[in-house]
């Protein structure tokens, strides 16, 4: 068998294992918002409650992510994810055991930092399994995971009824179990990786600082800053829009079937641009993102049926979660392979800034009296920072390459 089938094989594997998880971690990040309501009944939560429900798994997630990434760089990708996978499985079942608030707000808490340390080592082995000019493809393919996993959620929560909102987090915690096994005998460890420490190499050293040296700090500060927005605005989307879409009169079967198209706009969004994201102007296709958000926010708030709520679901879906996994394939372009786990955990760690502060922000002005239009239109702001930080950053990497060519 030639190196080249053998390396095609292990990437396919790589892929598909990563899939797999991060489809699980979709189905974990969104159970929350799933079933907000029913956990609000069930607790006597109120919305600013509840707001705080929704973001104890995001504030886990940036402890996780951060740790999650530097230990990439220092463990290897292989072995952090499958530790991150156990915990996120272990507290998604301690979630449906949960007896109050407190018990609750700590396992979601924990959840969190299992699913945030999950993220930057699926990023970091889809990425470094194929050459650089395939880096989007690969990616995507492994992000659309994560909204089909939102959508399994949606699902699950949809054939239950208001009392049976335990079933989404059992699947959550029983499934990341099931495939640590898989992921121990099957995933081949990042061959940058071992090729890294084989060499010795002392280059950009793997602590914080190597984000902050005079080819990366730049970079690592725009990026943190779209991904803080960016991600802001999704999960106000992925954590509140049932319970926005039944303030405005939507059933709760209506209200999770928007849920689903959301889902699924996303994958085919993340599908579809991470496959431009390799063949099209990058400029061209982050403007078009973020147009695109723009856009499905405007309809989501100003749509009164159904089928229109359906279609700003896809839209929103299609542009917000595609729209991530771009941000998420371009990170490891500008980092070398000894801080790319730690350049991509901080990222995401930002990130969750950006997506703990959103349902927290959408919780408390749906408690001062906001209507679900005025709460939507209040991230537009956000969308526009984010998207002149990422032009900004490939508008400097676009004049870096253009000196490199005149040297």
């Amino acid at each position: 068998m030639s190196t080249t089938t053998i390396a095609a094989r292990s990437s396919t594997l790589t892929i598909g294992l990563c899939f797999i998880v991060a489809l699980l971690e979709g189905m974990d990040i969104q159970s929350a918002g799933i079933v907000g309501p029913s956990l609000a009944a069930q607790f006597a939560l109120s919305s600013s409650a509840l707001g705080l429900v929704f973001s104890a798994s995001i504030m886990g997630l940036l402890p996780g992510a951060l740790v999650g990434g530097w230990l990439a760089d220092r463990a290897g990708r292989k072995s952090v994810l499958i530790g991150a996978v156990t915990i996120f499985g272990v507290f998604s079942l301690a979630t449906a055991i949960a007896w109050n608030f407190e018990s609750l707000l700590l396992a979601r808490f924990l959840t969190g930092l299992g699913l945030g340390a999950a993220m930057p080592n699926l990023i970091a082995l889809c990425s470094e399994a194929v050459e650089e000019r395939l880096h989007g493809t690969a990616v995507s393919m492994m992000y659309c995971g994560m909204p089909l996993g939102g959508a399994l959620a949606a699902a699950i929560g949809l054939t239950g009824t208001e009392e049976t909102w335990k079933t989404v987090f059992y699947v959550g915690g029983v499934g990341p179990l099931l495939i640590v096994p898989l992921l121990y005998w099957s995933l081949p460890e990042s061959s940058a990786f071992r090729a890294q420490k084989i060499s010795g190499s002392t280059k950009g050293r793997a602590d914080w600082k190597g984000l902050f040296q005079n080819d990366t700090a730049k970079p690592t500060i725009l990026l943190w800053v779209g991904f803080f927005f960016t991600l802001m605005v999704l999960f106000i989307l992925q954590n509140w829009l049932p319970t926005l879409l039944r303030g405005l009169g939507f059933s709760r079967v209506e209200a999770t079937t928007v849920q689903i198209v959301l889902n699924v706009g996303g994958a085919m969004g993340a599908l579809f641009l991470g496959r431009l994201l390799d063949r099209w102007n990058v400029t061209f296709l982050v403007v078009l993102m973020y147009c695109g958000i723009l856009v499905a926010l405007a309809a989501l708030g100003l749509s009164g049926h159904m089928s229109a709520m359906l279609v700003a679901g896809f839209t929103a879906g299609f542009f917000s979660i595609g729209g991530q996994l771009v941000l998420y394939a371009l990170v490891p372009r500008f980092y070398p392979t000894v801080i790319r786990g730690t350049g991509v955990g901080a990222a995401v760690a930002i990130g969750r800034l950006g997506s703990m502060s959103g349902p927290l922000l959408a919780g408390q002005m749906l408690a001062a009296g906001s209507g679900a239009a005025t709460v939507l239109m209040a991230a537009t702001p956000g969308v526009i920072i984010a998207a002149a930080s990422v032009l900004f950053l490939l508008n400097g990497k676009r004049q870096t390459q253009q000196r490199s060519i005149a040297g």
